[in-house]
C-alpha cells in the first residue's frame, strides 16, 4: 500500500495572520502540522522551524551517514525513532533561536506528525501539544492523539470531576509545546491501517470548531478526493466562526493500484 496526502491552511475569520504551518513530504510518506504561538509573529517562526527542521532531518538521514542527535530507543522501530528525533531536534532549534532573540523569547508551537512505513504497513503518529490526529475508517472516527492541555491533565487526575467544574476549566491552555524547554517529551501512537483509511492531522482551529462526527462525515463524503476533504473541513470551520487559524492535512492509505488525487500543498519558508 501507499500513502497520499493533501493539505490546506487558512487564517480563519478572526485572526490577522496565520501562525499555522504544514508540510507534505510524499517521498518520505511524512506529513506534519504545526500551530505556532508567541507575540510579534514569533509563532510564525516557531511553526515554520518545526516543519522545516523535521523535514530537513528526514531528507538528511535518508542519504547521509550521520550521527543522530538523540539516543536511539531500542524498543521502537527505526521509523518511529526517526520521527521522534526529528521533532526533538526541532524543539531544540526553536528553543535556541528563542534564547538568542528578545523578539522571539517565549515562542513555541504544537506539532503533530504522521509517517507511513509501507514495508511494515504501519502508521506512526507523534505529537506535542493539542494539534490532533484522527483516523476515519468506514465512516467511523477515532482520535489517535491525546491533547497536552490543562483540562486533560485535570480529567486524567480527577476523572469524576463534576460537569460544572469541568466547564469552568480553561479550554485553550496547553501544557506541552516545542520551544518551551531544551528537551521535550514526544508522545507516539502506532496504528495498522486498512486500505481506504484516512488520517486527518489538524490544528485546534479545526478541532475546536467541528465535532468528531462532522469531521468523519466530511472526510467520508469526499471519498478519494482529499483536496475536496481538506477544503470542506476548513470551510466548515469558518462557517462555525473561524475563531482561529485552521489547518488540515488528510492522508489516505490505499492499495498501489488505487486511483487517488495528487499530492498538493507546499512547504513554507521561514519568515525573514
Amino acid at each position: 500500500m501507499k500513502a497520499v496526502g493533501a493539505g490546506l491552511s487558512d487564517v480563519g475569520r478572526q485572526r490577522e495572520h496565520n501562525e499555522d504551518r504544514y508540510v507534505l513530504l510524499p517521498e518520505h510518506a511524512l506529513y506534519i502540522v504545526a500551530d505556532g504561538m508567541g507575540g510579534h509573529r514569533a509563532g510564525d517562526v516557531a511553526s515554520t522551524l518545526a516543519t522545516q527542521e523535521v523535514a530537513e532531518f528526514f531528507k538528511t538521514t535518508l542519504t547521509d551517514d550521520i550521527t543522530w542527535p538523540f539516543p536511539f530507543d531500542g524498543n521502537k522501530s527505526e521509523e518511529e525513532n526517526r520521527l521522534i528525533t526529528g521533532i526533538k531536534l526541532a524543539n531544540r532549534k526553536i528553543y535556541d533561536r528563542a534564547l538568542a532573540s528578545r523578539e522571539l523569547h517565549g515562542m513555541g508551537t504544537t506539532v503533530v506528525g504522521l509517517l507511513y512505513a509501507p514495508k511494515r504497513n504501519q502508521v506512526y503518529v507523534a505529537h506535542v501539544g493539542d494539534s490532533r490526529c484522527y483516523r476515519v475508517r468506514n465512516g467511523s472516527i477515532e482520535q489517535l492523539t491525546r491533547d497536552h492541555s490543562l483540562i486533560n491533565e485535570y480529567l486524567q487526575a480527577m476523572p469524576e470531576l463534576p460537569t460544572e467544574q469541568r466547564d469552568n476549566l480553561p479550554k485553550n491552555v496547553i501544557t506541552r509545546a516545542l520551544g518551551m524547554h531544551d528537551q521535550v517529551q514526544v508522545d507516539t501512537r502506532v496504528d495498522t491501517p486498512h486500505p481506504g483509511d484516512v488520517y486527518v492531522l489538524c490544528s485546534d482551529g479545526l478541532s475546536g470548531m467541528l465535532n468528531d462526527q462532522e469531521i468523519a462525515e466530511i472526510v467520508s463524503g469526499a471519498g478519494e478526493n482529499l483536496e475536496a476533504a481538506v477544503k470542506s473541513l476548513i470551510d466548515r470551520a469558518n462557517e462555525h466562526g473561524g475563531e482561529d487559524n485552521v489547518t488540515a492535512v488528510a492522508v489516505r492509505v490505499a492499495d498501489e493500484g488505487t486511483i487517488v488525487t495528487e499530492q498538493f500543498g507546499s512547504e513554507t519558508t521561514l519568515p525573514g
